[in-house]
């Protein structure tokens, strides 16, 4: 039991926090609450794209966001021939050496690829900044494809990733909902599966013309992050001229504008169960702040220890034990796809989809309470501002935004979008989504998992 006291205490440091948070208030009205560290200065440096922010600490984050993601391949295994070759040998060093130079400044060294780019990227200490610009440089404008290359690291690696996807029910489940959503383009699976016929698309040769058409002025960002725009402006202009202004491979990129389809897939496997369904979401370039707030409602995963959370989808996973339930809304240049993934047992799967599709209906009824719509908005801008400091998601997003719409995406914006959703404008695009067309993909026990048309979804 409580001691008087403590109760008094308690009670003090309440009015403390309350006369704070008010004080907070004040101060906010007259300033933005975004700080402007957060924002990208770009510009264009001897024809390259670049955009540079300080955060004044003692490390830079450094990378090249290229237009090659799967999305754009005109065969399938481009990108992830190029991925494994980045940091191989050039005509100026081995990768041996790339290695121990790299690992003698205390750098780091990665490349991966999404479904829109292919990111080259360097972390170091901030005053090694001319040696990681000089090597990006070279990296996508003089790297060698050599035979022995590909078979010896390219399809060694490649196979070992296939084996890893073909036991992750959950990205396969992804997969599939985005080859249902949108067929081509968007659709393209992000590894080739163990059943895709590569030999005929995929060599050092392919990969080689593949670059030539990727790695063009016209094609990249520079996007620095712990840097100044002096230091990186003066480096990028002295060893970015090597890089062509346009592609020089006769290789076309796959450039079709995305549709959006809708419809179902189902696929058994013995690994696991996924269930995802998907709805049109929020792209880059038509930020919807309605379909934010409502993925931070649908939620999954508790933000406090402890607690179940107040999202929709921790309550649905409630009801059916040892599932794990999310939706995100993953934004693309041109589209974008809201998705509530579900990965467990069968039954428990089952049981948490339908628990989801009767939490979006409920919130197309208006049923939603004041103060979960709060608690959805505030959650909207944490997980944006959260995204938006230092890390590998800031240099995806910053030069995704600027080679596809030309800028970076700008956290401020997308802030005060998020404050002014309603309830109204919530239940109206919940409403929409479910009298429109959906997505659902069903990966593992198919005895078990329930179709579009038991969860009450049209397709």
């Amino acid at each position: 039991m409580f001691s008087r006291s403590a109760l008094s205490r308690g009670a003090q440091l309440a009015k403390q926090v309350a006369h704070r948070r008010g004080y907070a208030a004040a101060a906010a009205s007259s300033a933005s609450s975004t700080p402007s560290s957060f924002a990208y200065e770009t510009s264009e440096v001897s024809g390259v794209k670049v955009a540079t922010r300080d955060s004044h600490g003692p490390t830079t984050k450094l990378a090249v966001v290229a237009k090659g993601g799967t999305r754009y391949q005109p065969a399938p295994g481009l990108v992830v021939g190029l991925e494994e070759f980045a940091f191989k040998n050039t005509d100026k060093r081995s990768a041996l050496r790339i290695v121990r130079e790299a690992e003698l400044l205390g750098g780091q060294l990665i490349a991966y690829h999404t479904r829109e780019a292919l990111v080259l990227e360097a972390s170091f200490l901030r005053e090694d900044i001319p040696y990681f610009t000089e090597l990006l440089a070279e990296v996508i404008s003089q790297t060698k494809y050599t035979t022995y290359e590909f078979h010896e690291d390219v399809e060694r690696v490649l196979k070992v990733k296939q084996a890893k996807l073909a036991n992750d029910v959950s990205a396969l489940a992804l997969d599939s909902a985005h080859s249902v959503a949108f067929h081509t383009g968007l659709g393209a699976s992000l590894y080739p599966t163990p059943s895709t016929p590569l030999k005929s698309y995929l060599n050092e040769y392919s990969i080689a013309d593949y670059a030539g058409a990727v790695y063009a002025k016209s094609n990249i960002a520079l996007v620095g992050d712990g840097a100044t725009t002096t230091a990186l402006h003066k480096w990028t202009e002295q060893f970015f001229k090597s890089v062509p202004a346009s592609p020089s491979s006769a290789v076309a990129l796959n450039s079709k504008a995305t549709t959006y389809y809708g419809g179902e897939q189902r696929t058994p496997h013995p690994a696991g169960n996924s269930l995802v369904i998907a709805f049109p979401g929020s792209s880059f370039g038509q930020f919807k702040p309605e379909v934010a707030v409502l993925a931070a409602l649908l939620g999954g995963q508790p933000n406090v220890k402890w607690s179940p959370g107040f999202t929709l989808l921790s309550k649905a996973a409630a009801s059916a034990p040892g599932v794990v339930a999310s939706g995100t809304n993953l934004a693309y240049s041109d589209a974008g796809l809201l998705t509530i993934q579900v990965t467990g047992a069968a039954a428990s799967v089952r049981k948490a989809g339908e628990e989801a599709v009767k939490a979006i209906k409920s919130i197309s009824e208006g049923t939603v309470s004041k103060e979960d719509l709060t608690k959805a908005i505030a959650k909207a801008k944490f997980d944006a501002l959260e995204a938006s400091q230092s890390g590998v998601s800031t240099l995806l997003s910053a030069g995704s935004g600027i080679i596809h719409t030309g800028k970076p995406f700008q956290i401020a914006e997308t802030v005060q979008s998020i404050d002014g959703v309603t309830a109204e404008k919530l239940k109206t695009t919940a409403k929409s989504l479910i009298d429109g067309k959906a997505t659902v993909a069903a990966v593992g026990d198919l005895n078990v998992l329930p179709y579009a048309e038991e969860l009450g979804l049209k397709v």
